[in-house]
């Protein structure tokens, strides 16, 4: 069993997907997920004009990623709840690490498939997700844009039935299946200089309450494991 500070194997590929202006196929464990940044010379109707641009983002699992056969949302002919929470998530996670106005009238669009999901598919997307859009900012001579460095990943206190195991970083399914509290980190740095602070702490008590010091001790595990994610990120950038 590896250690409770411990994040899962962790790789990152880039440029997987040939025809993205950058990509990351990022894997913690059991989960991989495929992550594409496209750059477009134009940006929603509502922002036209204005001389900034905009990044956005799409999430979604394969029907194959879990045990059992996921339907796609396209047959359904909508997206889930927990799909467009994600998307958001995503989202304004990443546009905490672009400088907008930089980007000119430009839309990043990232987009974030699950090819399987073992737990912290959103933190895995949020941090894939940044590998790639670095990556587009490089090839169009955009890098002044790319403000920050972006990393995500879950925590947990995990209790089994033979005792408690404590604060847990990265949660696979099983441990947060287990899990009495469970959390999300977002994390920014910039790219300048200076010390990182979170960006989202999303926090929630599944099976009790949890006390204030449990949050630190939560919040503590999260930060030194997006140290270790940011290190992965610039190691895959070269």
């Amino acid at each position: 069993m590896r250690g409770n500070s411990e994040l899962r194997p962790l790789s990152m590929e880039i440029g997987v997907q040939l025809h993205a202006d950058g990509s990351c196929l990022v894997k913690l464990g059991r989960t991989h997920v495929l992550c594409a940044a496209s750059l477009e010379e134009r940006v929603p109707g509502w922002m036209k004009g204005r001389g900034t641009g905009w990044l956005t983002a799409e999430y979604g699992m394969l029907p194959a990623a879990t045990h059992t056969r996921t339907d796609r949302e396209a047959a359904k002919g909508r997206q889930q709840g927990r799909t467009v929470e994600i998307q958001r998530l995503i989202g304004r996670s990443l546009r905490q690490a672009v400088d907008l106005s930089a980007l000119g009238e430009r839309t990043l669009t990232m987009d974030c498939d699950v090819l399987n999901a073992d737990g912290g598919t959103r933190c895995a997307a949020i941090t894939g997700a940044w590998v790639a859009a670095a990556l587009a900012l490089r090839s169009r001579g955009l890098e002044a844009a790319l403000v920050r460095q972006v990393a995500a990943v879950s925590a947990g206190i995990v209790e089994t039935g033979e005792g408690r195991r404590g604060p847990v970083a990265d949660l696979e399914y099983e441990e947060d299946h287990l899990a009495a509290v469970d959390c999300n980190l977002v994390v920014a740095r910039p790219l300048a200089g200076g010390e990182a602070a979170l960006v989202e702490f999303q926090g929630t008590g599944e099976g009790r309450p949890f006390s204030r010091a449990e949050a630190e001790a939560l919040m503590d595990l999260g930060l030194a494991g997006c140290e270790r994610l940011m290190a992965a990120q610039r190691e895959a950038l070269g």
